[in-house]
């Protein structure tokens, strides 16, 4: 068990960044962890750390042996309360990262009544529109949209997307209505700068059976779905967003759809999470609530 407790010392230096705050957190000196984690280097002839006098960053070799850490100690850990018998009970904390406004409108209230089922059920929630890394960050559960690029990752599909082309009547009724994709360059256009690249969200249509992709000139551009919405109640131009984002929008006349016949195909949505681990209750209690709505 000694080398056991070497990659405990490694892993809990490596997520708190120096050797003071993990010494901190799991009770013992700082020293002890650090000649821990030399030891460890030594045994596996590689330098897993940069060092510095305040901090500490993970070489490659580093980063690579800490995201198989994460997998495996979280396993160990599945391991021990299913020993301990524990493996029935759904309390404990689950971390999940999910988009900013589908998270808001549709995650949240799916929450809630899985934690009034479930008090013992701990949520630590991040909404951001950004991809993370899932074992770098410690997430546990992560809510993405579109085609799944990380092959180490388990998606299961619960919902589906598709973006609608809007627009208020107060702006339809002063520039026209668009009736085929070539007017839209006539129009103004509200765009969506991803987080990712910083780019401008093209808008995607499919046409006599083929996907269209057109990149219109911005009069306007945000980096918030519902800052989006709010523009186009405001009469500010033609967007393109999320069918959940606009429902109640459409459904009252405050917003109208544009070419919907030429609407693309709906994107998955799906929950996702790390490969190589066992699935804790709590886990499992989520995942059936999002796949069950």
């Amino acid at each position: 068990m000694q080398g056991l407790q070497q990659f405990l010392a490694f892993t809990e230096t490596a997520k708190h960044g120096s050797f003071a705050a993990a010494a901190r957190e799991v009770g013992t000196a700082s020293s002890t962890l650090a000649k821990a984690v030399l030891r460890l280097e030594g045994s596996l002839g590689v330098k897993l750390f940069h060092r510095t006098t305040r901090q500490v960053t993970l070489t490659p070799d580093g980063e690579r042996l800490y995201h198989r850490c994460q997998r495996v100690l979280a396993e160990i850990e599945d391991l021990h309360a299913d020993a301990a018998g524990s493996r029935a009970s759904t309390a404990g904390l689950l971390r999940i990262d999910m988009p900013i406004v589908f998270g808001r409108r549709v995650i949240l209230p799916l929450l809630a009544r899985v934690q009034q089922a479930h008090p013992g059920l701990e949520l630590d929630l991040r909404l951001q529109d950004g991809y993370v890394d899932l074992v770098k960050d410690g997430i546990d559960l992560a809510i993405r949209v579109g085609a799944l690029q990380d092959s180490s990752l388990v998606a299961r599909r619960f919902a589906s997307q598709t973006l609608l082309l809007v627009a208020g009547p107060a702006y339809l009724q002063q520039h026209g209505q668009p009736t085929t994709l070539r007017a839209l360059s006539r129009h103004r256009a509200i765009l969506f700068r991803m987080p990712t690249t910083g780019r401008d969200r093209p808008w995607q249509f499919i046409q006599r059976g083929r996907a269209v992709t057109l990149h219109p000139t911005s009069h306007l551009r945000l980096n918030d779905g519902e800052g989006m919405v709010q523009a186009a109640l405001l009469g500010q131009g033609i967007a393109q967003l999320p069918d959940y984002m606009v429902a109640d929008e459409l459904a009252d006349g405050r917003l109208v759809e544009l070419l919907p016949s030429l609407r693309p195909a709906a994107m998955p949505i799906s929950a996702v999470y790390p490969s190589q681990r066992l699935l804790p209750p709590r886990m499992r209690a989520v995942l059936d609530a999002l796949t069950s709505s």
